[in-house]
Formats: structure tokens, C-alpha cells, sequence
């Protein structure tokens, strides 16, 4: 008999579990044995009390071990290389990032999640092209890393079903922003996908579940020590999300924003970032490059349309189309116009991504639907100047009403000022082991 009540009970008085009470309450809870009230009760319990460092690992080892592991490297021969984001507003990084590893000839296999709150999530994001396919078997997955260089996925009910459900149970009882459960399942992923090496975008800020840098240097921290002590390489990015990261925020668009910085025309954070990202993976892989070499094989592969041929034949592996015409789009785009002069003192990343949720582009419980078309295009970005009248964003709606309540909410998350604030890099800090 699990013994869920009194491990709660452990937990939320502050009591340290054994690793054997942390891999019988979660073997219960994927078996459908512990019910979802009990889980959010011990994530409640975690999320003010804490979990100690071998408490992190016996859940991360638990949840791995709730289902089949995969073994990228060893299967194909070859070092393994995987990018993952603790989540933010308008982050679409991976989906440029795969294809330029794909075409400097590095294997790319990355399982991903959905959205969470605010923040949106690569299948989502994914699922917006007609035919894309998120869930692959075990063997089509690595076989698709094998042949095409990149696949990107959703859990399966093989691998890590503890964290699948466990995952969209914090997204609606309020316990996504703990250090412990954002690093464990992060990880679970990880190392059960079997890539040998991963480069971890932590975000910081309004946007991100890290809203300072100290709290985001300890889930690095946290995740490199899980990586180590499982056997795995991990360099994590701590980068800025007190703005939306790009332009757009929304699935359909993000997609194309990822395809237009794949063409060499993206906005200039977002590229920035991709590159760190790429160049890092790079570093991290069997080519036996340093950094600089990595910048210029990864631009190079932009440059001559090698990113993008990699991105088509990816997105027709699993079944999707790859032209940027087939992907939905709203029947309603309003702009929403500055009323005054001045230039973007900041924007706020938060009211943007509640703003597209409220559109529709992310979903408020674990069992929503997402409208892969709808979202907000930021045209003024932090630093950019404005005159009065001029639109600052798109608003991409289903309907007139929709846009109308988006329309005062999108303008409220910007601040406009005389002066242009400092300029801030979107690569605050890299923690490596």
C-alpha cells in the first residue's frame, strides 16, 4: 500500500524523504494509483518546503525509471547534442537552433513539452504545421535522428510518463516555479532521450519562472549537478526574458519567425541567442571545435540555405509541411498605436504572454485546446523608438472581440519614456560544470 498521506505529510513539515518513499509515490502516481489531488498536494509541500540535492536526484532517477530510457549516443554512433528552455514568452529557439546543428552534420534529438501559464511550449508551437507529427515510437525517433540528423518530440507513454503527467498537473496548481521540479523534470527528459550533451536556456525576469539571477544560477546549478552525477555534459545560458524574446508570441507566428531567422532575417535578439546556443552545442559535440569555429560553421550553414533545407527535411520526416504559406493565420489583426512619443523603456514579457493566452495561443488547464494562429507581433522591442500614432504591436485574433479586449492589454505592457534605456545583452551569464 503507497503510503501518499504520509509522505505529504513528511514533506510539508520539512521532513528529508528517502529515495525509495520519492520512487514508490512516483511509480504510484504513473501507475494511476496515487490520484492527481495527492500529487498536488506533494508539489504544494515541495514547492514550500524545498528539496534537498538527493531528494532532487531520487526524483529525477524516478522518473526516469517509470518508463523505457533510449540511449542516443551509443545507438548511433555518435555524440548526441540536445537544447532545452526552462520556458519563456515567445521563445522559439530550438526550432532555428536544430536545423543549423542538423546542417553543421551534429545529431539533434530533443523530446519537448507544452505550454505553461504564460509561457508557451514547442509542441505547440510544432503542432501549428499541417501534418507535423509530435509523437514518434522509440525506434522511428532514433531512427529519424540516424537518417535526418534532427527530430524533435513529445513524451511518449514509454518514456518518462511520470513527469508527462506530472507536468501538466503544476501547470494548473500553481507549483511550475520550484527549483527542484522545474530542474527534475527538465532532466528526467534529458537524460531518458539519451543525448550525450545539453545546452539549457535558463531564463530570468518578469517572463520567465526565474525572475532574478541568483534563483536562476541555483536551477543551473541544480541541472548541471543532476547531469553529472547521471553522465551527461550540461552548459546552461542564463538569458533575459523581462521582454518577450523576437517578436512574436503565438505558435503560427513563432514558427515563421524561426523559418524567416533561418532565411537570415530575424529579429536581433533572437538571432543572437540562436547563434550562443548553436555555437555552444557545437563546442559540445565530436567535431572537436571551440567556440569561434562553431559561430562561423553555424552562420556559414544560414548563409548558403544549408539551415533550411535541414528545417524542410526535418519537418517532412515527421509528416508536416514545411512552406510558411500552409501555416494558419488569424482572421483578425488590429495594431495597437503608441499614444505618445518616446522611445520603449520596457515590455513587459508577463502581460504579453497572458495577453496571448487570453487570445487563445496558450490554455488555462491541462485539458484546453490552443489556437495555433492567434497571437501578438511586438514591433517596438526595448531601446526602439516611437512616434505617436505609430503601431508598437499586432494584435492576431479570432474575432472583432477578441482583439478589442487584447488591444488595451498590450499597449499596458509597454513603458515609453524620452531617453532609450541601457542596452542589455540577452546572454546574461554561462555556468558550466
Amino acid at each position: 500500500m503507497i503510503r501518499a498521506a504520509e509522505l505529504i505529510q513528511r514533506k510539508r513539515d520539512g521532513r528529508e524523504l528517502a529515495a525509495d518513499d520519492i520512487a514508490e509515490l512516483v511509480a504510484g502516481y504513473a501507475a494511476g494509483e496515487v490520484p492527481d489531488y495527492q500529487m498536488a498536494a506533494f508539489c504544494m509541500a515541495v514547492y514550500f518546503r524545498g528539496l534537498t540535492s538527493s531528494e532532487t536526484f531520487a526524483l529525477t532517477d524516478a522518473m526516469i525509471r517509470s518508463g523505457e530510457t533510449i540511449e542516443l549516443g551509443r545507438e548511433l554512433g555518435r555524440r548526441v547534442v540536445d537544447k532545452h528552455s526552462t520556458g519563456g514568452v515567445g521563445d522559439k529557439t530550438s526550432i532555428a537552433v536544430g536545423p543549423i546543428v542538423a546542417a553543421c552534420g551534429v545529431p539533434f534529438g530533443k523530446m519537448s513539452g507544452r505550454g505553461l501559464g504564460h509561457t508557451g511550449g514547442t509542441l505547440d508551437k510544432l503542432e501549428s504545421i499541417p501534418g507535423y507529427r509530435v509523437e514518434l515510437a522509440r525506434d522511428e525517433f532514433v531512427a529519424q535522428v540516424r537518417e535526418v540528423g534532427l527530430a524533435i518530440v513529445g513524451q511518449t507513454a514509454d518514456l518518462v510518463p511520470a513527469d508527462k503527467r506530472l507536468y501538466a498537473l503544476r501547470d494548473v496548481t500553481a507549483t511550475v516555479d520550484n527549483v527542484s521540479l522545474i530542474a527534475a523534470s527538465i532532466m528526467s527528459k534529458k537524460i531518458a532521450a539519451g543525448a550525450d550533451a545539453v545546452v539549457l536556456d535558463v531564463k530570468v525576469g518578469d517572463g520567465a519562472f526565474m525572475k532574478s539571477l541568483p534563483d536562476a544560477q541555483a536551477l543551473a546549478e541544480a541541472m548541471i549537478e543532476l547531469g553529472r552525477r547521471a553522465g551527461r555534459e550540461v552548459v546552461c545560458l542564463l538569458t533575459d526574458m523581462d521582454q518577450p524574446l523576437g517578436r512574436a508570441v503565438g505558435n503560427a507566428l513563432e514558427v515563421r519567425e524561426a523559418l524567416e531567422t533561418l532565411h537570415g532575417d530575424g529579429p536581433p535578439d533572437f538571432v543572437e541567442l540562436v547563434f550562443v546556443a548553436a555555437a555552444r552545442l557545437l563546442v559540445l559535440s565530436d567535431l572537436g571545435v571551440d567556440d569561434a569555429e562553431a559561430r562561423d560553421r553555424a552562420a556559414a550553414v544560414v548563409r548558403d540555405g544549408s539551415a533550411v533545407e535541414a528545417y524542410e527535411r526535418w519537418i517532412r520526416a515527421q509528416g508536416g509541411e514545411p512552406d510558411e504559406g500552409v501555416l494558419p493565420r488569424a482572421p483578425v489583426v488590429r495594431e495597437v498605436l503608441a499614444e505618445r512619443t518616446g522611445h520603449v523603456e520596457s515590455l513587459g514579457a508577463t502581460a504579453v504572454g497572458v495577453a496571448a493566452l487570453h487570445l487563445g495561443a496558450g490554455r488555462g488547464s491541462k485539458d484546453d485546446s490552443v489556437d495555433h494562429a492567434v497571437g501578438i507581433r511586438c514591433l517596438r522591442k526595448r531601446g526602439e523608438a516611437v512616434a505617436e500614432g505609430e503601431p508598437l504591436a499586432e494584435v492576431h485574433a479570432r474575432d472583432e472581440d477578441a482583439a478589442a479586449r487584447a488591444i488595451p492589454d498590450v499597449r499596458a505592457a509597454y513603458v515609453l519614456a524620452d531617453e532609450p534605456p541601457t542596452a542589455r545583452r540577452i546572454v546574461l551569464d554561462v555556468v558550466t560544470s
